[in-house]
């Protein structure tokens, strides 16, 4: 890893602000000009092919043939930030609206041993087009997220990952990308929204004869078919609370048609892993604590904060202590220090007043 870089990702991990140049810079002592921090940041562009050549020891240390491979989609929201082609609106399905920041799209690896991103896309809106509703401008990009979803696993194929499934949500779950995974010789497990139709026989797809998939019960043997895919699939539902006590469904699909329900639920919950990466890039990472302004640095910051991630991922498997523990003990030991430094201003100590008046009371 190139010297500045590494020195730029430790930064981000140790920092609890805004992660600059010149807070670096001063952090060196000023050996390190924060003239040459901004050029670095701003000398190439760092590339999913470069986070994998960071990735690498650590895959090979954690590489297993049943490992899964997360595609999920994120925004790194930045209200305050002038946009451009990166810095861009994007619509939080989480959160119904739009919001700005950059919006990036995650290959995550995960086995028991421990995960790591293997790949990423960032969405660029570098057209300009003319909302017909509201006539207004506005930024759109040329390639959709579910080319991005495609060309990450393809990327992860051609790279030798070592995976059986393929996990996402239902953002994902067109027929389009179920046969892609299919033809890479993967398989996956894919929730379905509420109003997709599946045939209960090949013989019913054929007739056309579609049900809405809240009317099926799915037994252990439940084979369903969807228009546009031309293999079965095992066909299950989870029912669950969420944080507010409501219930929901959960159906999900999955090419591996051996199986069962209870193996499927099993093997989609670790697609939660890829959730907890994403607030760990925020929390941990300084993600969100960049002031730069230009797309080549932005997404730069972006790259290092990447190589965070598999830094603290190396990290926490040495010691046996998650991220937010990690990142806990960094912060606690950092106050500690600033407190002796203290100490060396001999601050005026508030002890004998206190005791004084805990005489008179």
């Amino acid at each position: 890893m190139n010297a500045l870089l590494d020195l730029y990702v430790d930064y981000l991990i140790c920092s609890t602000s805004y992660t600059t140049a010149t807070g670096l810079s001063r952090l060196t002592n000023n050996k390190i000009t924060h003239d040459k921090i901004t050029r670095f940041l701003n000398s190439k562009d760092f590339t999913a092919s470069d986070l994998w050549q960071v990735a690498k020891p650590l895959y090979k240390d954690i590489e297993d043939e049943n490992g899964v491979l997360a595609i999920d989609d994120s925004i790194e929201e930045k209200p305050y930030t002038d946009e451009n082609e990166l810095m861009a609106w994007h619509f939080d399905h989480t959160k119904g609206r739009s919001v700005k920041g950059i919006n990036f799209v995650t290959a995550f690896y995960e086995t028991r041993k421990g995960s790591m991103p293997v790949g990423y896309e960032l969405v660029r809106k570098t057209k300009i087009v003319v909302n017909k509703k509201t006539g207004k401008k506005q930024r759109k990009s040329p390639v959709t997220k579910q080319a991005y979803y495609r060309n990450l696993i393809q990327k992860a194929v051609e790279n030798n990952v070592d995976f059986k499934y393929v996990l996402n949500d239902s953002w994902f779950s067109s027929s389009e990308n179920m046969n892609f995974v299919k033809k890479q010789n993967k398989e996956f497990i894919m929730p379905l929204k509420r109003n997709r139709k599946i045939a209960l026989s090949k013989q019913d797809k054929a007739l056309g004869k579609f049900v809405g998939i809240d009317s099926v019960r799915p037994g252990e043997n439940a084979q369903v078919w969807l228009e546009g895919v031309d293999f079965p699939l095992r066909f299950t539902r989870q029912v669950f609370k969420n944080g507010g006590g409501v219930t929901g469904i959960l159906y999900l699909v999955s090419s591996d048609i051996e199986l069962t329900n209870e193996q499927i639920l099993t093997i989609y919950k670790r697609r939660w892993k890829v959730e907890t990466y994403h607030q760990s890039l925020k929390s941990n990472i300084s993600l969100e604590k960049s002031p730069a302004k230009k797309p080549r640095t932005q997404a730069n910051h972006f790259f290092a904060s990447l190589c965070g991630y598999i830094r603290l991922e190396c990290i926490s498997r040495m010691t046996k202590h998650n991220h937010f523990a990690l990142k806990c003990k960094i912060y606690t030991e950092a106050l500690k220090k600033a407190m002796n430094e203290l100490k060396i201003f001999h601050a005026p100590s508030f002890l004998q007043i206190e005791d004084r008046e805990l005489v008179h009371a």
